[in-house]
C-alpha cells in the first residue's frame, strides 16, 4: 500500500494523542496503519475508523518489523515508561531497516533546555534527552515534537477531585507560569507533519497554549467556564508525590511529576511557542474552553457517576 503512515499508541483511550492522530488521517483518506499493544474494543474501533491494526510491542523487535515494514512515514510516542530509551532505539533500529522516509518523533518541551552538562531531576526527561540524541545519530530523517505540559494530564488527571469536591485547584506549582497544550491540538500538529513531512525533516517544533499564565490565573479561568468561584491552592511537593504513590502510580511516573512541579516552581515552564498555528493554521485551545469541554468532569456528579 503506497503511503502507509504507522501511528504507533493508537489506542490510547479517547483524547489520546496517537488515537486522535489516526483519526484525523483517516479523515484526510490517508492509509494508516495503527500500532496497538493488544485486541480489544478500542482496537475494534480503529478498524471501524479504516484504519489496518497491527498488535506490538514497542520492546519487541519482531512485531516492530511487522508494524514498520511497508510504511514510508511513522509517528513514535510513548507514555511515561522506565523503558522509553530502549523502545525508541528498538523502533529506529527496525525503521532505519525498513527505509522510514520520516520518523516523526514525539518528545517533551523541556528537553530544550537540556544538554551534556543540564539535566532536570527527572528521569523520563533523561530518557526523552537521550531518545531524541540516539535518534539524531541514527541517521534516521526525524522530525522532533516537543510539546509542554498536556491539558488533558494537567487538569483532569491531576486536579478533577479537589474541582468538585472543594472548588479549588490544588497543585504543587508555587507561583510559576506554565502554557498547557491539549492533545487535540499536538495531534493536528502532528497529524500535519506526517500528511507532508519532507520539508519539516531535521526540525524541531515546539507546542504550547495560547496563554502562559500562574495557575492564579488559570483558576480564574475554571472560574468563567464553569460558572462558579474556583481557587488555586498552592500545596507542598512531597506530601503530594507521597500521596500519588499510595494511589498505586508508579515510581518512575511519580518522580517524573514531581519533578515538574519543582521546575514549575522554579519558573522552568514560563515558555510560549506560535508552532501550533504555524503547522495547522489554527491556534490551540484555551484553558477556559478547554475546562468548557470538559465541564463535567468538575462537577460533583461526575464522580458519582
Amino acid at each position: 500500500m503506497a503511503n502507509l503512515i504507522l501511528v504507533t499508541g493508537a489506542a490510547g483511550r479517547v483524547g489520546g494523542t496517537g488515537r486522535t492522530v489516526t483519526e484525523l488521517l483517516l479523515k484526510q483518506g490517508k492509509a494508516v496503519r495503527a500500532m496497538v499493544r493488544t485486541e480489544d474494543e478500542r482496537s475494534q474501533a480503529l478498524r471501524d475508523m479504516g484504519a489496518e491494526v497491527v498488535v506490538g510491542n514497542l520492546l519487541d523487535l519482531d512485531s516492530m518489523h511487522r508494524a514498520i515494514d511497508g510504511c514510508d512515514t511513522m509517528y513514535f510516542g510513548m507514555s511515561v515508561s522506565d523503558a522509553y530509551l530502549a523502545a525508541t532505539v528498538n523502533t529506529a533500529a527496525v525503521a532505519k531497516h525498513h527505509g522510514v522516509k520520516a520518523f516523526i518523533n514525539m518528545s517533551q518541551m523541556t528537553v530544550s533546555q537540556m544538554s551534556i552538562t543540564e539535566t532536570t531531576p527527572s528521569p523520563q526527561h533523561k530518557l526523552h534527552w537521550l531518545a531524541e540524541q540516539a535518534l539524531n545519530w541514527s541517521g534516521l530523517p526525524v522530525v522532533h515534537v516537543r510539546p509542554t505540559v498536556f491539558l488533558e494530564g494537567f487538569f483532569l488527571t491531576l486536579t478533577p477531585d479537589s474541582v468538585r469536591e472543594s472548588d479549588q485547584i490544588r497543585l504543587p506549582f508555587g507561583e510559576g507560569k506554565t502554557s498547557p497544550v491539549a492533545v487535540e491540538d499536538v495531534a493536528r500538529a502532528i497529524a500535519a507533519l506526517l500528511a507532508n513531512p519532507q520539508p519539516h525533516i531535521g526540525k524541531i517544533y515546539h507546542l504550547t497554549g495560547p496563554q502562559s499564565e500562574n495557575m492564579h490565573f488559570y483558576a480564574q479561568e475554571y472560574s468563567k467556564a464553569l460558572g462558579r468561584t474556583i481557587t488555586y491552592q498552592d500545596i507542598p511537593v512531597e506530601p503530594w508525590r507521597d500521596e500519588l504513590l499510595k494511589r498505586g502510580w508508579p515510581v518512575h511516573l511519580v518522580n517524573h511529576l514531581a519533578a515538574l512541579a519543582d521546575l514549575h516552581r522554579a519558573r522552568r515552564f514560563d515558555r510560549m511557542s506560535d508552532d501550533v498555528r504555524t503547522l495547522t493554521g489554527q491556534g490551540p485551545l484555551s484553558v477556559q474552553d478547554f475546562v468548557r469541554k470538559n465541564a463535567a468532569a468538575f462537577t460533583a456528579s461526575a464522580k458519582a457517576a
